[in-house]
């Protein structure tokens, strides 16, 4: 299992990391959940590769659900909670940019 300060999920790849773009590959198990937070500067880009990605938002509140395939954009400062959305491991791809990342955890 992969940790961060917020979370704990099966894995995560950097694929790049510059100043300000980057982009990770995760792989989320059915019980996995990257808790709600928002970032700053940077507009995340969710491409999932395999299973289901359930993204969701605050303000609008909104929930998505995505296949092998499905894309999503959440702009900065949007609150945003990503977790497996089926019963099989889920896999995407996360870019990030342009811009200073940062995460920042906000209360369910």
């Amino acid at each position: 299992m992969t940790a961060n300060p917020h979370y704990r999920v099966k894995s995560v790849e950097t694929i790049v990391a510059g100043r300000d773009v980057q982009g990770r590959l995760y792989t989320l198990s059915p019980e996995d959940v990257i808790p709600w937070h928002f970032h700053s500067e940077v507009t995340d880009w969710y491409f999932c590769l395999s299973g289901r990605l359930s993204v969701q938002t605050r303000a609008p509140r909104k929930r998505r659900v995505l296949g092998a395939g499905g894309t999503y954009a959440i702009p900065p400062k949007t609150a945003h909670r990503i977790s497996n959305g089926g019963d099989d491991d889920c896999r995407f791809l996360l870019l990030q940019g342009v811009g200073r990342y940062d995460f920042q955890a906000i209360r369910p």
